[in-house]
């Protein structure tokens, strides 16, 4: 099958109807769209792979059925192996090592991608050009912030790539800024 980002974006839209989380999924494209410019690898591949990471979670939210039955979605269509692993892989549940790059990079952004949205959105200007790694590993000792996000998984994404975390930090959030008005993270003072 040939890989198309509209083709995936009309699939995450036919089976996600919540705004919040297409602009999840928009986000953690852009962050693995610029892993992919980091290690050197295919922008199109991880874009899509974030775009799609979670597009059955709407319809399937139970540990039973996600990302079991996306990827059951995905397979009948013909997507590659390594874009099917690497789903599996972002949920820590599921048992699926992460072996690829992609796989891992995927697990170290979806997690923070969700919660430097979180943070974005309790700054006055709502913006997150202005966040900065240190507002970031703040909130995370906050246990009662963004409680739902797991924060074991962040730490564990950031060690399984051997990144320091303020870099890493400041790489996602370089990314989100890149599409900050898509996501809806652009703030009150555009310019």
């Amino acid at each position: 099958m040939e890989l198309n980002r509209q083709s995936a974006w009309d699939l995450l839209c036919e089976y996600t109807k919540t705004e919040s989380l297409r602009k999840h999924a928009l986000g953690v494209e852009a962050a693995m769209r610029a892993m992919a410019m980091k290690y050197e690898s295919d922008p199109e591949l991880w874009g899509i792979t974030g775009l799609l990471h979670d597009f059955d979670y709407e319809k399937y939210p139970t540990a039973e059925e996600h990302p079991y039955k996306g990827v059951e979605i995905l397979k009948t269509l013909g997507y590659p192996q390594e874009v099917l692993d690497a789903i599996m892989g972002h949920a820590e549940y599921t048992g699926v090592e992460r072996k690829s790059l992609m796989a891992k990079s995927l697990f170290a952004v979806d997690e923070l991608v969700g919660f430097i949205f979180a943070v974005t959105y309790v700054r006055p200007s709502r913006a997150v050009r202005e966040v900065m790694p240190k507002s970031v590993r703040k909130k995370l000792k906050q246990k009662s912030f963004a409680a739902s996000v797991n924060r074991a998984d962040i730490v564990q994404g950031i060690q399984e790539l051997e990144l320091e975390e303020n870099e890493h930090f400041q790489f996602v959030i370089d990314a989100l800024t890149g599409v900050a008005e898509s996501v809806g993270l652009a703030g009150s003072n555009t310019e």
